[in-house]
């Protein structure tokens, strides 16, 4: 673990991604990172997540864990509580859903919109759409006509396992950059979010809803898209299966999200105090 002279004593609350942080490979929160969010929670520290998930493949893991404070779904472009209350949801701008559609018009990727906490796809089959079945925690609604969703999408994601062909889109759509938040979530996803739909914005919004301010914020991920909230939190911990650009970013790097290392980070924080 890389060291910071930041005193991880003063941390008031944790944020963490979900997939390829807070759950292993099966998309589960093990034992021992239950066990973790306890201690923490037990040792007067709040507990919170942001995921590019809907908030129906969130609700799960904050039952699991007794979250009841704001999380942040699709980015942070929507915060909402586990009792059903949503506090904000920005949707993609018209325009962006028009041209970003229309630039990956032809290309060999699969199509997912989000709408009303709802997952509409061009296809049900697939390996990425079997993960996304476990991750949004729901079946897929199949449809090449996406076109009574175009003014409430709060996601589109396009799939791919050619990660050159993804980069490649996502420089065709370099142009809606100053109106929506365009990255690669996986080497396999391109998603295109609100421009407020990204993880630093994102964890602002649950610093203020949550009245704890951001250097009092330790965050926790593993993927580019994390990246944002690696630059505002005070503190962050990046899951040691990780590419290295991300790793490089972090305050310290901890084990695997199969090896517990959301546990190892915790651990870290409460030995702080």
């Amino acid at each position: 673990m890389s060291g910071s002279g930041y005193e991880t004593g003063t941390i008031r609350l944790v944020v963490s991604d979900v997939d390829g942080t807070l759950v292993d490979s099966n998309k589960e929160v093990t034992p021992g990172v239950q066990a973790a969010v306890a201690k923490l929670r037990a040792a007067g520290i709040g507990f919170s997540i942001i995921s590019a998930r809907p908030r129906s493949g969130m609700m799960p893991i904050a039952e699991t864990l007794g979250i009841d404070g704001p999380m942040g779904a699709f980015n942070g472009g929507t915060l909402f509580k586990r009792d059903g209350t949503v506090l904000s949801a920005d949707r993609i701008d018209r325009a962006v859903v028009d041209g970003t559609l229309a630039a990956a018009e032809g290309a060999a990727v699969d199509t997912w919109v989000f709408a009303d906490d709802q997952w509409y796809a061009t296809t049900d089959v697939g390996g990425h759409v079997d993960s996304e079945r476990r991750a949004s925690n729901q079946q897929p609604v199949v449809t090449t006509d996406f076109t009574d969703l175009l003014d409430r999408a709060d996601k589109i994601t396009f799939v791919s396992d050619d990660p050159d062909l993804l980069i490649d889109l996502r420089k065709r759509m370099d142009r809606f950059a100053d109106a929506a938040t365009i990255v690669q979530s996986q080497t396999y996803y391109l998603d295109v979010t609100p421009l407020t739909g990204n993880k630093g914005d994102g964890l602002t919004a649950l610093s203020e809803a949550m009245g704890v301010p951001l250097d009092q914020i330790a965050v926790f991920g593993d993927q580019a898209n994390d990246l944002p909230m690696f630059a505002r939190a005070a503190i962050s911990y990046a899951m040691g299966q990780g590419p290295e650009p991300v790793r490089a970013k972090a305050t310290h790097v901890v084990a695997s999200n199969n090896d517990d290392g959301v546990a190892e980070a915790i651990e870290a924080i409460l030995a702080g105090r």
